[in-house]
Parts: structure tokens; C-alpha cells; sequence
């Protein structure tokens, strides 16, 4: 018999960092010293605070059962306290929150619980492959906007057609930016804003990487505007600030209108988050900052060794100031996929090529930052060699 994949899934491009950890494999049979610079996984623990209260949680038999499917109410109040701490975002926990099991699951879903077949999203190109993939999923149709260096790396929503931004449901953005580091500002979300009202769409903000970044001004959320709670949702994620990448824990805050088409398809599709990794998801939100300043500054010092390591090979790397990437402009008009296997070729380091991220990502390489501060230095003085 022959069980031959839905058609959907021929509509999606390859999965990039799968791709990648293959061509990784092959190079560390041969007897390579890969320095992988490709995935954005924190290398740092999670604190030993959060993993003790995972422990006790999980010895609780009261935490072995079905929990809830939106999010014990512990864990959405503690969600609640940190929006308003971080951000003076006044939401209610009760109708305008809901766990996630990772913000990838939350954003994947969203359009399956708001799109119907053929209508369309638009969609950053470069931009995290999620959002493409999801909106394919629902049966729908990805409008792409550019996000080009002229303008730091934001949409310039002047340049959309009106028709097609009438006929879109959702407007993606996310910011700080993944991959290219880029990160907006008050002013700009409230065009954001005043765009979906004039169109009648959903602005969905990815702000996973909100509390990473380098200079001294935290990125703000785009519920910090005014009426922006009636048409936007923001995705967050306890996986980069708290190293949780393995946990799966995030949450999506905004519209109660969207928040429960949300749940209502999650209560088909999951049964939720185990309660016990909630109540240690509570302790880190509740902790207060200390442990994420101090993550901070070790990405401070890595961007600082990556990017001086590079200064003098003729690379040019966007100074985006948050996230824990690197945006780099491909030398000598190569294409990103050709330069990206050379590197890992002749240097033996893994960087993303940018066109993995969209059509418009070509000519564009992303390196992460998330390996310890010497192999960041040696993957510089490789990198300087080759070139």
C-alpha cells in the first residue's frame, strides 16, 4: 500500500536547520571540528532556581494529571505580573492569555484558528519559516513583504498594496528580529497599528528575543500602544530568556477575540503543558531579572568577540543590537547557500545561509551566538583564514 504525504506539504519549503544538522553529521563523520554557529539554541543552563522547582513540582502527584488546557491560573497571573513589570501591559490573565507549549506551537496555530482556506497573510521576508509554514497549513496564502537594510530591516507598510492589505487576515512581524537582529521602535508599532485598523487585520508580533539585546534600551511591545489590545496578539517565550529551549513554554497575550479561537482549537489538537515544568515556568517569571542581565551581558561580550574577530575580513554585519544573531552581508555576490557550504568546507563552521529565510534573505548569512566565547573566537580566526 501507498500513504502518499497531503499536497499541503509539497506547498512547504524545506525545513532549514534540518537541512543543516545533515550536512553537520557529514562533516563530523569525516573527521571535521565543527563549530556550529547555525542554530539559535542557548548553550547556557537554565538556572538552577527553576530546575529545583521542576523538581519539587514533579514530585507532586497533583501534577500528574491532565492539566488545563489554556494554562494553570498560577502560571497565567505570574504571565500578567511580568508584562505589567517589563512593560506597564495591563492584561487580564483570565481572557487575554494562554500557555503555549512553546510560542512555535502558538504561532503555527494561529492561522489554522483565524484563516480560512484561501485568504491570505503577509508574511517578513526574510522571516522565521513558522510563519509561512503555518499559513500554508491553515490552506492559506502568504503575501510576502520585503524587510530590506534601507530601512533597518522593517516593513515599510507605505509600500503594500491597499488591496492586498484589505484581503489579509493577518500581519506578521517580529521584533527583535530573527534572523536579522533588527528591532523596532514605539513609533514604528504604532503604525503597525494604526495600519491593521485601517485594514481590518490582526498584527501578530513575535517578541521572543525581547529580552535579549545589547545596547541599554529594552525593545518595547506593541501592546504598549494605545488600542492595540482590540487587533494585535504577541507570542513570548521563556526560552531564551530563561535557556528553556527544551521546556516548551511560551505564551500569546493581546485580542481576548483571538486568544480564545486560539484555545478553542488547542483543546482539539493538545491537552496542554505538564503542570510541574508550569509551576518552575511560574518561579522563573517571578524571580525577578537578575539572572537574565547577566545573560545579557555574556551576549554583549560574544557579539563583541564575533564581530571584532571579523572586523578586517571585509564582512559586513548588520548592527542590529538585539537577539543573539549575527546578520551578515555574503562577500562578493555569492550566493548565500554556495558561501555557506564553504565555509563549513574549508573552515568547518556551520553559519545559515540567509535564503533559508525567504527570497529576500539572499545574499545574507546568520551566525548565532550561542557557543562559548573561545570557539566564537576561533570560528572568527577560521572564518578570516578562508577569506
Amino acid at each position: 500500500m501507498r500513504f502518499p504525504p497531503a499536497a499541503r506539504l509539497s506547498e512547504l519549503p524545506p525545513y532549514l536547520f534540518a537541512q543543516l544538522d545533515k550536512l553537520k553529521q557529514e562533516r563530523l563523520a569525516a573527521g571535521g571540528d565543527v563549530i556550529d554557529l547555525g542554530i539559535g539554541d542557548p548553550d547556557l543552563p537554565t538556572p538552577e532556581p527553576v530546575i529545583d522547582a521542576l523538581c519539587a513540582a514533579a514530585r507532586d502527584s497533583a501534577n500528574h494529571r491532565y492539566p488545563s488546557y489554556i494554562g494553570m491560573a498560577a502560571l497565567r497571573e505570574s504571565m500578567s505580573r511580568w508584562l505589567k513589570r517589563r512593560f506597564g501591559v495591563d492584561a487580564d490573565p483570565r481572557e487575554e492569555i494562554i500557555t503555549l507549549i512553546g510560542s512555535k506551537e502558538g504561532i503555527a496555530h494561529l492561522p489554522l484558528a483565524l484563516m480560512n482556506p484561501g485568504e491570505t497573510a503577509l508574511v517578513p521576508d526574510p522571516g522565521y519559516p513558522v510563519y509561512y509554514g503555518g499559513v500554508v497549513l491553515a490552506g492559506g496564502k502568504p503575501e510576502t513583504i520585503p524587510l530590506e537594510a534601507a530601512n533597518a530591516f522593517r516593513p515599510d507598510l507605505s509600500r503594500i498594496d491597499p488591496a492586498k492589505a484589505d484581503e489579509a487576515r493577518i500581519l506578521y512581524l517580529n521584533y527583535p528580529n530573527n534572523p536579522t537582529s533588527a528591532t523596532a521602535d514605539r513609533a514604528f508599532f504604532a503604525e503597525a497599528v494604526a495600519f491593521a485598523r485601517e485594514h481590518r487585520l490582526l498584527v501578530c508580533n513575535d517578541a521572543s528575543y525581547c529580552e535579549i539585546y545589547l545596547d541599554d534600551t529594552p525593545p518595547p511591545s506593541i501592546l504598549e500602544i494605545e488600542g492595540a489590545s482590540e487587533l494585535a496578539v504577541e507570542f513570548h517565550s521563556l526560552s531564551k530568556p530563561f535557556n528553556m529551549t527544551g521546556w516548551r513554554v511560551g505564551f500569546a497575550v493581546g485580542s481576548a477575540q483571538v486568544i480564545q479561537a486560539l484555545g478553542s482549537l488547542k483543546t482539539n489538537v493538545d491537552s496542554g503543558q505538564f503542570q510541574a515544568v508550569q509551576c518552575a515556568a511560574v518561579h522563573a517569571l517571578d524571580a525577578g531579572d537578575d539572572h537574565v542581565r547577566r545573560m545579557r551581558e555574556i551576549y554583549r561580550k560574544r557579539w563583541d568577540i564575533l564581530a571584532g574577530g571579523l572586523d578586517g575580513t571585509g564582512l559586513e554585519i548588520f548592527p542590529g543590537g538585539a537577539t543573539f544573531y549575527c546578520w551578515v552581508k555574503v562577500p562578493g555576490g555569492r550566493k548565500s547557500i554556495d558561501f555557506s557550504g564553504y565555509l563549513l568546507e574549508k573552515a568547518d563552521v556551520v553559519v545559515t545561509p540567509g535564503s533559508g529565510f525567504g527570497a529576500a534573505g539572499e545574499g545574507y548569512f546568520r551566525m548565532t551566538l550561542t557557543v562559548p566565547e573561545g570557539r566564537l573566537a576561533e570560528a572568527a580566526e577560521r572564518i578570516g583564514k578562508v577569506l
